[in-house]
């Protein structure tokens, strides 16, 4: 159980120092039982006292972290069940799987994919983060595979795996630096598996026949001293898979199990039975539910487009709307003879937005200004979007220097704004664009 406030002052010095930053002992107490802050912030703590609290105050879900540099990326650390109570902490990541039993095409097919389905949704990269690296029992080919997979240019996590401990022996050192995950820890071989990735505190990939064997083989691992895990939940079935993965998070979070604190890895590659489509589905069913790791065939448009867009929207601040930067976007390649556009800063308004305008054709400067993050309607109805706003952005995002074109276009649903823009922005003709964005593309081709 977790410890209140009061237990945890009765092991404080007691002398209200404020070295902490709070004004009292108890106060400091009270936020290290909510989670606030690190039992550690207190420099006169007594040594035992502090090992003592570290464990039980420490967040019921470890952060595990993989990968270096570029891809390197946290797991787990959550708090909550869902994501309205409070926002998710670390989003899950994908991963394409590779294995010695595959054709030289075969991989060379799947490395091109994730080279090419790599692209910018709301600021934010979308691409494969992970390669899992499996042994199917051929170790001189599986050696072969990760030293090509290694040196394809790809930024990549590597996850290793292989159940066979002598294999991973020689094969974990090939990505060690990388910070990889080692998957492949069952009743048989966790103690060679522990004392493997013990030294280089590699994260360790667990799994087992059923719950409750999982449940005392991560207990056991425990008592070799590791604490730095994956679990699996098994995929002899979709039904299993789902319960598990589900049942782990709660006995976690709601049961304050700290045996299940870990983030999970879903082969949903295996349980989907090489149907793409039910692949995407069930990736689409464990971002939500609460797999860390998940494993696909393979990445293609088909399946990124949506898998990245439900993640985004998942693992984002409920109360904050998704924005984009205000400020000037050219599209289609603009000159000084181009129109200028304007809307919100809502990153879906956006997007949708400037889509239609790329399917136009039509060179426009884009202007964005401090809408609140709102939609079109929503953003003018809180005073967020309105002439003064708008004239606002025109004059200090420099577009009046990279257009000699006066045409300010505006959204059909705020043409109640012409009339005070045109005081607002002499010498400037203000012109009521669609109300819809599909007809964006015919308004602007029309365009005079």
């Amino acid at each position: 159980m977790a410890l209140k406030g009061l237990d945890i002052f009765k092991l404080t010095p007691k002398k209200n120092c404020k070295d902490c930053g709070f004004p009292t002992c108890l106060a400091f107490s009270m936020k290290v039982a909510a989670g606030a802050v690190d039992i550690s912030k207190c420099p006169h703590m007594d040594p035992a006292a502090l090992e003592k609290l570290a464990e039980a105050t420490a967040p019921l879900m470890k952060t595990i972290t993989i990968g270096k540099g570029e891809s390197e990326y946290k797991l787990g650390g959550e708090t909550v069940l869902f994501r309205h109570e409070k926002t998710f902490v670390n989003r899950n990541r994908f991963a394409v799987v590779f294995s010695d039993s595959m054709t030289d095409e075969e991989v060379d097919t799947k490395l091109q994919n994730i080279k090419k389905v790599d692209y910018i949704r709301i600021g934010e990269e979308m691409k494969v983060e992970i390669a899992a690296l499996k042994y199917a029992g051929n170790k001189d080919r599986y050696i072969e595979l990760i030293n090509k997979v290694k040196n394809s240019g790809l930024k990549l996590a590597y996850m290793l795996v292989c159940e066979d401990v002598e294999v991973m022996k020689e094969a974990l050192p090939l990505v060690k630096d990388d910070n990889p995950v080692a998957y492949g820890a069952t009743k048989d071989n966790y103690k060679e598996m522990v004392q493997l990735v013990k030294a280089d505190k590699i994260t360790l990939g667990v799994k087992a026949s059923s719950l409750e064997e999982l449940h005392s083989l991560v207990e056991d691992i425990h008592k070799e001293g590791y604490k730095q895990l994956v679990l699996d939940p098994g995929c002899s079935s979709i039904k299993e898979a789902f319960q598990n993965t589900v049942q782990i998070r709660r006995m976690n979070l709601q049961g304050q199990d700290r045996t299940f604190g870990y983030p999970s890895v879903l082969f949903v590659n295996d349980l989907s039975k090489n149907d793409k489509y039910m692949e995407a589905a069930l990736s689409t069913l464990f971002t939500m539910k609460y797999g860390s790791i998940i494993v696909l065939s393979d990445m293609d448009y088909a399946r990124a487009l949506s898998l990245f867009a439900i993640r985004q929207n998942i693992f984002t601040d409920p109360q904050r709307p998704m924005r984009v930067e205000p400020k000037v976007y050219p599209i289609n390649n603009p000159d000084e003879n181009s129109p200028v556009m304007v809307t919100v800063d809502f990153a879906l308004t956006y997007f949708i937005v400037s889509g239609e305008v790329e399917r136009s054709k039509v060179p426009v400067w884009m202007v964005i200004p401090d809408a609140g993050g709102y939609s079109v309607l929503t953003a003018w109805a809180a005073g967020k979007f309105t002439a003064s706003s708008i004239s606002k952005a025109i004059k200090e995002s420099g577009v009046e220097d990279k257009t000699k074109c006066r045409k300010l276009i505006i959204p059909g649903k705020v043409a109640v704004l012409k009339g005070d823009l045109e005081e607002n922005l002499p010498g400037w003709e203000i012109v009521v664009g669609t109300t819809e964005a599909l007809h964006i593309p015919k308004f602007l081709r029309e365009f005079k």
